[in-house]
């Protein structure tokens, strides 16, 4: 019996080692933030995010309204535009729109965009935002881990995400690195991200 034992906790004992080095390989998930601004409110109605792309960066700028954020990511030049469906913007070229985004409510309201990058099996600790977040994967595949179950978004797709106050928790899914494009409306008011955990 004694033998048995010993042969079990060897058993036992290799294959903690095979699982040990998965858990520490996983590398956080690489958040840069690329450009942001506070407004006082937010256009009515429905809101989308217009993904567009310029030949210049003083173009892009010069097409930027109220509620637009400019940004430089994957060699090119973005614009991002907060409003209603189907709208466009003189010398953009169209990329993809995204919405209807969640309602936020707010008395000042944070627009930022994020990038995310990382290679496969990269993630970002369980989190929350005061506000929306909406996605577009340019490279990879992005997963969004949330309490009803998982979204991905694959190379070239945009996604409306969750709500205020959703705990999540965001992944490099794909077989090859991650370079997504993340766009928040938030409550400027509370702090950006907070620590959250899963029921």
């Amino acid at each position: 019996m004694t033998r048995f034992f010993s042969r079990l906790a060897a058993v036992l004992t290799w294959g903690l080692c095979w699982l040990l080095p998965v858990a520490v390989a996983q590398t956080p998930l690489l958040i840069t933030p690329l450009a942001e601004k506070k407004v006082a409110e937010l256009p009515a109605g429905l809101l989308f995010w217009r993904i567009e792309n310029f030949a210049a960066l003083a173009e892009a700028q010069a097409a930027a309204g109220t509620w637009s954020l400019v940004a430089e990511s994957a060699g090119k030049i973005w614009l991002f535009t907060l409003g209603p469906a189907g709208g466009s913007s003189a010398g953009g070229a169209k990329v993809a729109e995204v919405g209807p985004i969640p309602p936020v409510a707010a008395p000042q309201y944070l627009l930022r965009i994020n990038q995310a990058s990382g290679s496969p099996g990269s993630l970002t600790p369980v989190h929350t935002h005061p506000g929306s977040e909406a996605f577009f994967v340019v490279n990879g595949e992005q997963s969004i881990r949330g309490p009803d179950g998982v979204m991905r978004v694959k190379s070239g797709q945009p996604e409306a995400g969750q709500g205020a106050g959703m705990p999540m928790q965001v992944s490099s899914s794909g077989a090859t690195d991650l370079h997504a494009l993340v766009m928040f409306v938030v409550d400027a008011t509370k702090p950006f991200s907070s620590p959250a955990s899963f029921p």
